[in-house]
């Protein structure tokens, strides 16, 4: 079969994956340190940076008595390819830059997939009928609907996976009957605050306060 083939680099995708690879990487640090936070679920992603690592078939946790350490050599080795494309095709009568804008389109399907399977657990399912499992796909892309308008008021400054870690991470402990204090603040927070004119660098607040800001 003739075939013709392009490979180009990009450094916008190269920025991105080194973002995206970042994230997880984190993660894996993170799962290293506390290996009884994650299961083969919330591990996804994370743990393909950790040697030596298994999970329990029967719970899905991770086996103790391991020595986890970070995947150094499969990081370096990914590093290598940031940023290239390689396509191979049957189409010959497409030009190149054609080819690229398809394959573009392509690429954003992909990459919102696997923000559902890595971040929103779209994938597995573990239901049965077909009320409950449009249920669970509708509450995911719905969730990805919402990051992805995030990320386009933030101006494209910051990954889905980034966004999501930062907005688990901003929370609150209670202190006494009417006042709570927040436990995290990072860049993301305070440009999502800059983007909605809302305050949220404050590190105590009363019980209203929050109350106005989750009715905003």
């Amino acid at each position: 079969m003739d075939q013709k083939q392009l490979v180009y680099y990009s450094e916008k995708y190269a920025k991105k994956q080194k973002a995206d690879r970042e994230a997880m990487i984190k993660r894996a640090k993170d799962l290293i340190k506390n290996p009884k936070k994650y299961t083969r679920v919330t591990a996804r992603g994370s743990a393909s940076y950790v040697v030596n690592i298994a999970f329990d078939k029967k719970t899905g946790e991770i086996v103790e008595g391991r020595n986890l350490e970070l995947d150094i050599d499969k990081i370096r080795e990914e590093e290598k390819y940031d940023g290239y494309y390689a396509i191979v095709t049957s189409e010959l009568n497409m030009s190149d830059e054609e080819m690229r804008n398809v394959y573009r389109g392509l690429a954003r399907i992909e990459d919102s997939f696997k923000v559902t399977k890595t971040f929103f657990e779209s994938r597995p399912v573990y239901l049965r009928t077909n009320k409950h499992i449009d249920a669970h796909f509708t509450t995911c892309f719905l969730a990805l609907v919402l990051v992805r308008l995030l990320e386009k008021k933030l101006d494209g400054k910051y990954q889905a996976g980034r966004i999501i870690d930062s907005l688990k991470k901003y929370n609150c402990t209670k202190l006494h009957t009417n006042l709570w204090r927040f436990t995290y603040y990072d860049e993301v927070i305070d440009e999502c605050s800059k983007a909605f004119g809302l305050t949220l660098n404050l590190q105590n607040r009363k019980q209203q306060d929050i109350q106005r800001l989750l009715r905003y």
